[in-house]
């Protein structure tokens, strides 16, 4: 999902989903271009194109899902890739022209599990791919007047609801045999626990992600990345950024499952 800002009097194209008012600006929501939306992705560049004005686009777009590397089929990589990456790709490029034109802000939803995994390694790698994306933009755009803002937040969860609860019976049953040669089903029932322990913790102030989105967009002097995220996640990250990978991996195989495959 995209939002795009424009001045208040100008029209929606079909792709709308329903927008909001503001003072100075009407937000439109549109579906995220997917690789299969051929047609859509003509509507909105030629949407685009009859534009008067246009201040913003922030790319929302996510779906997320859990399970170990090979706990996931291919079919599932694919569609994680072209939604979560490359569907905020797509809605970029047809609303750069105007973003250049009137030095306008791109706002991309990325994640602190861009820095680490725990159980979502498929969410991870495009949050993490979408950040260099955005750090590529960022430098390019900026001889035009061009902002852009990555927002991190940490668990919302219970906000979003992008993550539902994970059943371990139904994981066991999707795995292939080979899967199930390898894994026993304790330690599903275990990772499954473990996870859906995280989603319980989520926050429920989705509004601070909000806010972060808004100051993105308006603020005369906005930030490259807004981290919206508790103190322990905050400081997860710094461990992640600035201590070896050995560290890292220690703290995170530790909390991790402590069941054995044997």
């Amino acid at each position: 999902m995209a939002f795009l800002l424009q001045p208040v009097s100008l029209r929606y194209h079909r792709c709308e989903v329903h927008h909001i008012s503001m003072p100075h600006f009407s937000i439109q929501i549109t579906e995220t271009l997917s690789s299969h939306s051929t047609n859509s992705h003509k509507e909105t560049t030629s949407a685009a194109s009859r534009f008067n004005g246009f201040w913003g686009l922030v790319n929302n777009a996510g779906i997320s899902t859990f399970g170990e590397t090979g706990w996931l089929s291919m079919e599932k990589y694919e569609k994680f890739a072209d939604v979560n990456l490359l569907g905020s790709i797509r809605t970029t490029l047809a609303f750069l022209p105007l973003l250049r034109k009137y030095k306008g802000r791109i706002v991309f939803m990325s994640s602190i599990i861009a820095y680490f995994s725990l159980g979502n390694g498929i969410y991870s790698m495009t949050k993490a791919a979408i950040e260099k994306f955005c750090d590529a933009l960022r430098l390019e755009m900026k001889k035009f007047g061009v902002r852009v803002c990555i927002i991190q937040p940490g668990n919302y969860a219970r906000s979003t609801k992008i993550q539902p609860p994970v059943s371990a019976e139904e994981i066991w049953n999707e795995l292939s045999e080979e899967e199930k040669a390898v894994y026993n089903k304790e330690y599903v029932q275990e990772r499954a626990n473990f996870f859906n322990h995280i989603l319980s913790e989520g926050s429920t102030n989705g509004n601070e992600v909000v806010d972060a989105m808004v100051d993105a967009l308006t603020s005369p002097s906005p930030k490259a990345r807004y981290m919206v995220a508790k103190l322990k996640e905050k400081v997860l990250v710094f461990v992640c950024a600035l201590f070896p990978t050995v560290v890292m991996d220690y703290v995170l195989s530790y909390a991790l499952s402590k069941v054995k495959l044997a």
